[in-house]
């Protein structure tokens, strides 16, 4: 049943119900406010009574969301639906990377147990619902390499299949780690473009191209890092540590990426 309006004002169910019927499903307090034409004391507790009938969420403060009745056991929109609207109203840059754009591309063959997302400022964690979202630091944000992919609600920005495989080697600790990270890579393979590899790879250290280039040969797609081998091979001044913070003392060299090979990979099939 819809509720009568008041004054010449919509109620806060109908305002809502007017948002979804127009195709929008974000909306900030203000907003809400100034529709309702109430104090923001009134507004809030308005939406707070509508947020408790789970027609609404909110996973930041001063920002709701509306959760159609598919999403309803959720608690919230799935995250690609309102991340970038948050991104937007905040005036953040963005873009979803490590597992989650591994997942955009075809790989890592089971869903993250939370959305990635990489910024420039440090920001918390977020929670709506059953939806979880984790915010990394990634210096050079804005020169990654993204692409755009349509979601029911808008477009999302996600890393390319390059940058991606670059990131899960920078941030292995938040992919599972290293033989999570090749199983990875090997699943996304097939997606890389050689000769974007480098592009993707100048956006951070060198010592995540060697890394990187190691570990395609080791899963057995040599041909997708030659562009990358020479790259590492004008650029690379010094070995590094396939495994960071572990010895190396004793571990082989693999000469063509300057690597120290200070641990056995076995991709977590």
């Amino acid at each position: 049943m819809r509720m009568k309006s008041t004054a010449g004002h919509p109620k806060a169910r109908e305002y809502i119900e007017n948002l979804a019927a127009a195709g929008r499903y974000h909306f900030g307090s203000a907003d809400a406010r100034a529709a309702l034409g109430v104090s923001a004391a009134a507004a809030n507790a308005a939406l707070y009574r509508v947020a408790k009938q789970g027609l609404i969420a909110s996973p930041a403060r001063g920002f709701y969301v509306i959760v159609p009745p598919e999403y309803r056991s959720l608690g919230c929109l799935p995250p690609e639906q309102f991340i970038p609207a948050l991104m937007e109203r905040q005036g953040r840059s963005y873009y979803a990377g490590l597992l989650t754009a591994a997942q955009y591309h075809g790989a890592a063959h089971q869903r993250p147990q939370e959305f990635q997302v990489f910024v420039e400022r440090k920001r918390r964690p977020l929670t709506c619902g059953k939806v979880r979202v984790a915010f990394m630091l990634r210096k050079r944000l804005q020169e990654v390499p993204v692409q755009k992919l349509n979601t029911p609600r808008g477009t999302l920005l996600v890393s390319t299949p390059e940058a991606t495989a670059i990131d899960l080697i920078g941030y292995q600790d938040h992919a599972g780690g290293l033989d999570q990270v090749a199983m990875v890579v090997s699943e996304l393979t097939e997606r890389l473009r050689p000769e974007e590899l480098p592009t993707a790879a100048a956006t951070a250290p060198i010592a995540w191209a060697q890394r990187l280039g190691y570990l395609l040969e080791q899963v057995g797609a040599t041909e997708k890092a030659t562009d990358l081998k020479v790259y590492v091979r004008e650029r690379a001044r010094e070995s590094t540590a396939l495994l960071p913070g572990a010895p190396y003392e004793d571990g082989r060299r693999d000469e063509g990426w300057k690597l120290w090979v200070n641990t056995d990979v076995e991709p977590l099939l």
